[in-house]
């Protein structure tokens, strides 16, 4: 997958990973599709890391440039990857959900973007988050084969639709669903259900299943230069694969363009 066509001036496409339940991975799931698209896939994307006070994608990408800074072979590889891509890494700015979306219209005046991630806190109930929620393109709410995941996730985009889109409140032109921390010895009724379920209640479910996988944590450090999670570097080739990444990355981006 490669970004086939060019963006009109203005038409960046606001889009949020958000769960109302913890332990999701929604940073780390931002955190891999913001760097493949980028970084892969050939799409200028920017972060706003709103989740005060953790802030892990903005402190990620602090990491990895301390480290690269007293690593020479380190910073051998980051001028490699930005000679092959063309490019220089995706922008992240830290802010508030309060801030994001003020943030969002400098960040878009100052950068060439296709896609602006927000990685938001995980309660509707802290301050900002349902403004700035309300105006992203596209919601993408991860599940896992949990009920307790599934109906809360399930009881927030009802509510964010009746309450939000079906009203003109938010300018929310879909919300999709997704399965994240899949295990293959798990049995699949519940899979099949909600696949089944879901689309009944009107919301789209994505046909990938991306594993629970130790891969997702493989980050950057001094000794460790195969990285699958990073703010800098694509992901390594041999770990990308059964990873389903680039799937979620397709069935994202035929998402979007539609």
């Amino acid at each position: 997958m490669n970004k086939e066509t060019s963006k009109e001036p203005g038409n960046e496409i606001f889009v949020a990973i958000s769960s109302q339940k913890g332990g999701i991975g929604k940073s780390t799931l931002t955190t891999l599709l913001a760097n493949y698209l980028h970084n892969v896939a050939g799409y200028n994307v920017g972060v706003l890391d709103c989740d005060h006070p953790q802030h892990s994608i903005y402190l990620e990408r602090v990491r990895e440039l301390e480290l690269i800074e007293h690593d020479e072979e380190l910073k051998a590889q980051a001028c490699d990857v930005f000679r092959k891509t063309g490019k220089k890494a995706f922008v992240i700015t830290d802010t508030n959900p309060v801030d994001a979306l003020d943030q969002a219209e400098v960040m878009t005046e100052d950068e060439d973007l296709d896609i602006v991630f927000f990685d938001l806190p995980g309660t509707i109930n802290s301050n900002g988050v349902l403004k700035t929620l309300s105006q992203m393109d596209y919601i993408f709410v991860p599940v896992s084969a949990d009920p307790f995941v599934i109906d809360s996730a399930l009881q927030f985009v009802e509510l964010f639709r009746d309450k939000l889109m079906t009203t003109g409140k938010a300018r929310t032109k879909e919300i999709v669903l997704f399965w994240t921390m899949a295990d293959r010895r798990e049995r699949t009724e519940i899979y099949d259900m909600y696949d089944k379920v879901i689309p009944e209640m009107g919301f789209h479910i994505l046909n990938t299943r991306l594993p629970n996988s130790v891969r997702f944590r493989r980050e950057l450090t001094d000794s460790q230069k195969a990285v699958f999670r990073s703010t800098l570097f694509p992901p390594d080739a041999a770990l990308l694969k059964g990873s389903n990444i680039k799937e979620l990355a397709e069935e994202f981006i035929s998402t979007i363009n539609q």
